[in-house]
């Protein structure tokens, strides 16, 4: 079960997630398996990178499964893991799709990073940037934007040599290549940034490392609904 709405932006926000689970295992490896999970999952959401004064995620076992309980980091310590990401993953994307006023369920994947906490770091910026979050809104592929966050970033990054592109369903289309602009269909950019749910793909090309932050569109009714909120 997850509650979201608006000021969401993980390290205390108004976030609220409870995890249960039949399986028997320690309460160690419990609190390890939520925390390494909840990096790449809860912590890489955002509706509008604001932040509110409490969050919560916790996870619940009652070893009803009866299940030879999991002490060790092994192989069922590990299919415990994949099976919590697929929860986990499922519910963060919801919060995102769900924020205040929100048309489009948006995901930036950042590839090619030099490390890990760049390419969180990177990934975060685009999806908490006003400008690019209200050209998604708009169907509009200014990847101009994109850079501009990436550059605030604080990600280490070498500008000649980041790839931008957009997937959805209606297709995908490459917009930046090497830091240059590339000639494309308007036409069939606005017809992918249409769909609900989008994907901005950044290549980095200085490293292995990667990440995915999640987030949505920002939208004529997130400033009306806040806009009218009476605390």
């Amino acid at each position: 079960i997850a509650k979201g709405s608006g000021m969401i932006n993980p390290n205390m926000a108004t976030m609220l997630a409870f995890l249960t689970t039949d399986c028997a295992i320690s309460s160690h490896l419990l609190q390890k398996a939520l925390k390494d999970d909840g990096e790449e999952t809860f912590n890489m959401i955002s509706v509008d990178g604001d932040t509110s004064t409490n969050d919560m995620v916790v996870i619940l076992a009652n070893g009803l499964a009866d299940n030879p309980e999991i002490t060790e980091p092994d192989h069922d310590f590990h299919k415990f893991k994949e099976a919590l990401n697929q929860v986990t993953l499922c519910l963060s994307k919801m919060i995102a799709a769900d924020g205040e006023g929100a048309t489009k369920l948006l995901e930036c994947k950042v590839a090619g990073a030099k490390t890990k906490p760049c390419a969180r770091l990177a990934a975060k910026a685009v999806i908490n940037s006003p400008l690019f979050k209200a050209a998604m809104f708009g169907a509009d592929a200014n990847w101009g934007r994109i850079l501009c966050a990436l550059g605030y970033s604080g990600a280490e990054l070498d500008i000649d040599k980041i790839d931008v592109s957009f997937q959805s369903a209606a297709g995908d289309i490459s917009v930046c290549k090497d830091g240059i602009a590339m000639e494309f269909s308007e036409e069939k950019a606005k017809k992918i940034l249409q769909e609900n749910q989008i994907q901005v793909q950044i290549d980095l090309n200085q490293g292995n490392f990667s990440a995915t932050a999640y987030g949505c569109d920002l939208t004529y009714d997130y400033v009306r609904i806040n806009g009218e909120y009476k605390t």
